[in-house]
């Protein structure tokens, strides 16, 4: 009898790496992480660390799920689509030299959270952290809405909803309408006095994530504060708007949520299931049956037995083949 096919699922994000070895039939029955993001500079994002950091955590978890030899692998990584042309260029040849994996396929983080979400199913995902972008499928092409950043885009994000909830407090600071006596209380708890809040905020670099944590308190202040309520509510519009320009429009598509946004629950959920319920009557909203690292998984497996029926897109997802036997 030959070994069971083993495959390589990887979720590459801004919080690290988390990577998963698993035989088929028996699924991931290894899984390591590590805390430090992938590098990214002037060729997107660095190849040369991306496997620094991952060839050993791959070679102990062979040992650690008994896999002999890996015949796929699947790398979901954030920013992929824009910034992932050196990856696409050199990751296959050196998976391929180091590990003899000979199927590869590279999607970005949309991609896998839909399919982590989804599975191989028409429809379409909103996936809601700090930023948000909203991807579907007709199972012929990829659509992407926003994900455009905080400066530009991912309305109804956790970034869009802090800072929308920050505006409001200075408003009741200065006097202004649309202010909140309850977010100014709230913001003062959390950032200290707000006349100080630019010269705290602006020079970060890590701006969306300080705006994205008064997103909860917005969710908090939201059952009896009219204006953090219409803030969410605004949220939720426009989160029906990225589902509904990238769903498609025939037969009766899913439509799940995932991301760590949707942890506010019901004061956020609510009028979002009643948006999407305007925006797409004739979809039906799934719970997300996964997240981004078990749609790496799926998309592996599928590639290692010949079942993948994703559409390929140069940008969202590629399948390559390793060359270094």
């Amino acid at each position: 009898m030959t070994d069971p096919a083993g495959f390589l699922a990887v979720d590459s994000g801004g919080s690290g790496l988390r990577v998963v070895v698993g035989t088929v039939g028996r699924g991931a029955t290894a899984r390591r992480e590590s805390r430090e993001p992938v590098r990214t500079g002037d060729r997107g994002i660095d190849p040369g660390h991306f496997m620094e950091q991952l060839v050993p955590m791959v070679r102990a978890l062979m040992a650690e799920a008994g896999a002999d030899r890996l015949d796929a692998a699947a790398v979901g990584a954030a920013g992929m689509a824009s910034l992932g042309d050196a990856l696409r260029a050199e990751l296959p040849d050196a998976l391929g030299r180091e590990f003899g994996i000979g199927r590869v396929a590279l999607a970005a983080d949309a991609v896998t959270a839909y399919v982590g979400a989804l599975g191989p199913r028409r429809g379409a995902v909103v996936a809601a952290g700090t930023g948000l972008i909203a991807i579907g499928t007709d199972l012929t092409n990829w659509r992407r809405a926003d994900g455009w950043g905080h400066l530009l885009g991912d309305c109804g994000s956790g970034a869009w909803i802090g800072r929308a909830g920050l505006e409001a407090a200075l408003r009741a600071y200065d006097g202004r309408p649309g202010g909140s006596a309850g977010l100014l209380a709230r913001a003062g708890e959390l950032f200290g006095p707000v006349r100080g809040l630019p010269g705290k905020l602006y020079p970060r670099p890590d701006r969306p994530a300080v705006l994205a944590s008064f997103a909860p308190q917005v969710a908090a202040c939201a059952d009896g504060d009219p204006v953090a309520a219409d803030i969410l509510r605004a949220a939720a519009r426009h989160m029906a708007d990225s589902a509904a320009a990238v769903c498609p429009t025939t037969g009766e598509p899913q439509v799940a949520l995932t991301g760590g946004l949707f942890k506010m629950g019901d004061p956020l959920v609510v009028p979002l299931q009643e948006e999407l319920a305007k925006r797409l009557p004739a979809a039906r909203t799934v719970p997300a049956a996964g997240d981004p690292l078990d749609g790496s998984v799926r998309i592996a497996t599928d590639l290692a037995t010949d079942a993948l029926t994703l559409p390929s897109d140069e940008a969202m997802l590629c399948v390559v083949n390793g060359k270094g036997d």
